[in-house]
């Protein structure tokens, strides 16, 4: 976000008019994010005010949201409550194999929620693989794993890596100097790691928990797979009986849920602190509990990660006679998947390039607007903006309706700001006077950003291509919505095979999405240099 803009002694081109070609481009780019959400609120204001109050105050309407905040709330508690220690274990201690724990519980992020539901229910329904194995002892049945429990349990093993990355990142930034010196005062270890480690890590540990809670409410797959009725479920489910009142209702009111969040989590963050001195190399000895505390470590990694995959590899070996030709894969759909992805990360880059100039140059209300607008997009759920679009496109863009067009332009409102914020931090890294020599030596303006700037950014414009690539590959709601009839992707072959009871036809699709998933996540972490010793 844009808070941390350079002073005007630090460049040239801050305290300056604000150029107009970069203005209007990042206008364009605002008024394109603000349109489903400004075009949504036009359609529910013709509702009517009476009509309006009876569907929001019906039981069923209160019940959906009574669950939705019960799941964010125990979902993010759960991700800090995991996240946390297993980032202080990675850094801060000798736990062995801190290099492959390290990378081990960050990879979780790579795989669909919705693929580990496929996995859990598979394996640990009533009736899932785990209770066969367990019928000659008598077993007939295991507990549901359905409702609340069983979606809360989903989410937070493949939510909790924001909270370990952000927190990690802290962690390894921090002053520890400061520990020492707490520690010289007679504090014990708790003491000191709740009043010196804690307040330096807050505003991570809050970033992440956003991270966390705007997933949880925006994730649609998960709870319908766990039949678990939250907005996005009830949403996708109204749209598609043609309760479209009820279903613009219902994503205002998750915008307004959303909104909520983001002030709270403001609030919580509280002031970022900046802190000089040292680190010390020392790192808290575990003693006894050295070997034991790689128990926990492991059961996480072991269950976020080798369990989907175990029974995804299951399903390939044994669908064979079972399978249903009509759903059977083809690599046309990964290539889908892979061009709709590119397509999304190329343009949503470009678009974000004015954006973060803007911000990381130059000071002021506007371009500060711009960035704060180009995040709308991402605390707009999935299956609210594809419904938005959908009511757009079929009433004033019949041309781009059902289209790949409307289908990228989608993704690039949605992930707009993983290329803003990479672009934005690459641009803060690069010396203004750089540029401006280029300038005193001849070159024009747009010049100096193409020879100088622009290759000085190139590993954050491919780092945030990255993210955003990996982030549509997994998108599942929108592309259900708004891909155009015929066109099938990983994910939508993986999702017709869920509905149509064949769960081991979404086997080679799953597998091939984590694959390319995890190179992308490869990539991410070559660009930034993450640091896993």
């Amino acid at each position: 976000m844009a808070t941390e803009h350079q002073s005007a002694d630090d460049g040239a081109d801050q305290g300056n008019q604000l150029p107009l070609g970069p203005s209007i481009a990042a206008a364009a780019v605002s008024a394109a994010v603000l349109l489903p959400v400004l075009w949504l609120l036009r359609v529910g204001f013709g509702v009517g005010f009476d009509s309006a109050v009876a569907l929001l105050t019906r039981p069923t309407t209160l019940e959906v949201f009574v669950n939705s905040a019960l799941l964010v709330a125990l979902t993010t508690t759960a991700c800090v409550a995991i996240g946390v220690p297993l980032a202080y274990l990675t850094v801060r201690t000798d736990l062995p194999f801190r290099r492959f724990w390290t990378i081990a519980v960050s990879l979780p992020l790579v795989i669909p929620s919705y693929v580990g539901a496929f996995a859990f229910v598979s394996a640990f329904g009533p009736q899932g693989g785990f209770q066969r194995l367990l019928a000659p002892l008598g077993v007939e049945r295991l507990p549901e794993i359905y409702g609340l429990e069983g979606t809360v349990l989903i989410l937070t093993l493949y939510t909790y890596p924001y909270v370990y990355i952000t927190a990690r990142a802290s962690l390894k930034s921090m002053d520890t100097t400061l520990i020492d010196a707490a520690r010289t005062l007679e504090h014990d270890r708790w003491e000191t790691f709740r009043r010196v480690t804690v307040p330096q890590i807050r505003p991570a540990v809050a970033a992440g928990a956003l991270l966390s809670a705007l997933y949880v409410l925006a994730d649609f797959g998960t709870p319908s797979i766990m039949r678990y009725d939250v907005f996005t479920r009830v949403i996708f489910v109204e749209f598609g009986t043609f309760g479209r009142d009820t279903a613009v209702l219902l994503s205002l009111q998750l915008v307004a849920v959303t909104v909520f969040i983001l002030w709270l989590e403001s609030r919580v963050r509280g002031e970022e602190r900046t802190t000089a001195g040292g680190r010390s190399r020392a790192l808290v000895p575990l003693g006894t509990w050295r070997y034991p505390a790689m128990v926990p470590v492991a059961a996480v990694a072991g269950l976020a990660l080798v369990v989907p995959v175990a029974i995804l590899v299951s399903w390939l070996v044994a669908t064979g006679a079972t399978a249903n030709q009509s759903l059977a894969f083809e690599w046309s759909y990964a290539l889908n998947s892979v061009t709709v992805s590119t397509a999304a990360a190329a343009v949503a880059v470009v678009a974000g390039i004015p954006v973060a100039y803007l911000s990381a140059r130059h000071g002021g209300r506007l371009p500060d607007a711009f960035e704060r607008i180009s995040y709308i997009g991402y605390a707009v759920p999935g299956v609210v903006l594809g419904l938005a679009l959908v009511f757009f496109g079929s009433a004033y863009a019949t041309p781009i309706y059902q289209t790949l067009y409307l289908l990228v332009f989608a993704y690039v409102i949605r992930f707009l700001p993983q290329s803003v914020g990479s672009l934005r931090a690459s641009f803060l890294s690069v010396d203004p006077s750089l540029p401006e020599a280029a300038r005193t030596l001849g070159q024009t303006s747009a010049g100096a950003f193409r020879y100088v700037t622009l290759p000085l950014v190139a590993p954050g414009l491919f780092g945030g291509a990255a993210l955003v690539f990996l982030t549509t590959m997994k998108e599942l709601p929108a592309t259900l919505l708004l891909r155009p009839s015929g066109f099938t992707t990983l994910v939508t072959h993986i999702w017709t095979a869920y509905e149509s009871g064949y769960f081991g036809q979404a086997a080679i699709p799953a597998l091939v999405l984590l694959f390319v998933s995890g190179l992308s996540m490869l990539v991410i972490l070559r660009q930034e240099g993450y640091d896993v010793k």
